[in-house]
């Protein structure tokens, strides 16, 4: 299963500005993905600025990159008591998402596993909703935490919307996305604080709607892999830089590890040996257990060699 979406649509001739306007740009491009590399499961993902969008954020969107939050949606944090009350359902680019994946389901009827990504958890969204620094402001200040709170609370709404939306679609498992809550941004106390609370929330509302549940940090996440997994999540998306063995060893039992390979240095800009033996490494890992689904830690470059991609599911074809 695949974090392949820039590479998908670049594939399939289209721009990202084209892809995230048309759902069957969307499901073209991950139709023809399949067919040409012969993988399992779609990542069905757009972008991460669509929920912030929905809630009012500014938002740039660039010809051929993918979209991305121009300014703030709350100048300060104490408007968040002004908030209309979230409807992202409205928003005309999470329609385009849904009907994209509606319309992979019916296509694939099962056959390949569909991973309907649902945009980011409360804490990246609140981030997007004040801007990266200023939410980072905003967090070291108690005095500010019952606004803090107040945005985290409305941000889960929204994204159990999407999730509920989602759902509708016929994908059964949703996945969001939280990485400026990972330590490389925050430290693990705040992880569990401000973040953990409000992911365990949509882990638990996916699995009211009868779906399986992905969680996904980038960077070094071995501080709070414990953690994480405390989220209730099916399975965590994790980046090349956790450790594997530890990652192993404390998900072996508990949930299905998803990832690692570096999407950059092996994947982008690798040989395809080097590929063949970074993925060999992760199949042998991860050898005594079945939850494990070959992925890379991150986005896929749309500049990723073809032939890297064959020789990554060559090899893991070849272990099985």
């Amino acid at each position: 299963m695949l974090h392949n979406f820039l590479l998908a649509a670049r594939e399939a001739g289209h721009t990202m500005a084209s892809y995230r306007a048309k759902p069957e740009h969307i499901a073209q491009s991950f139709i023809r993905a399949i067919e040409t590399y012969q993988y399992d499961g779609v990542l069905v993902d757009v972008d991460t600025a669509t929920l912030a969008e929905a809630l009012g954020t500014p938002v740039e969107l660039p010809e051929d990159e993918p979209a991305r939050c121009a300014g703030p949606r709350l100048e300060r944090l104490e408007q968040v008591q002004d908030l209309p009350p979230p409807d992202v359902g409205r928003h005309p680019r999470v329609q385009i998402w849904l009907e994209a994946t509606r319309q992979l389901v019916q296509y694939f009827g099962g056959e390949i596993y569909l991973r309907g990504n649902c945009d980011q958890a409360p804490f990246s969204l609140a981030s997007m909703l004040r801007t990266p620094a200023e939410w980072m402001m905003d967090l070291m200040e108690p005095e500010r935490e019952p606004h803090v709170r107040a945005l985290l609370e409305y941000c889960t709404e929204a994204g159990c919307q999407f999730l509920s939306l989602m759902a509708e679609t016929g994908a059964p498992m949703l996945s969001n996305g939280d990485s400026p809550a990972g330590p490389e941004i925050v430290s693990p106390s705040f992880y569990r604080r401000f973040a953990l609370p409000y992911e365990q929330r949509l882990a638990d509302h996916a699995h009211r709607l009868g779906c399986r549940y992905v969680l996904h940090i980038c960077g070094r996440t071995d501080p709070i892999l414990d953690a994480m997994l405390a989220s209730g999540a099916d399975g965590l998306e994790l980046d090349y830089k956790t450790d594997l063995v530890t990652a192993h060893d404390m998900m072996r039992d508990r949930a299905v590890f998803l990832g690692n390979l570096d999407p950059s240095a092996v994947l982008a800009h690798g040989s395809g040996d080097q590929v063949a033996s970074a993925t060999g490494k992760l199949l042998e890992t991860f050898a005594d257990t079945p939850r494990f689904v070959l992925n890379a830690g991150c986005a896929i470059p749309p500049t990723t060699p073809p032939e890297n991609l064959h020789a990554m599911i060559r090899t893991a074809r070849g272990v099985r």
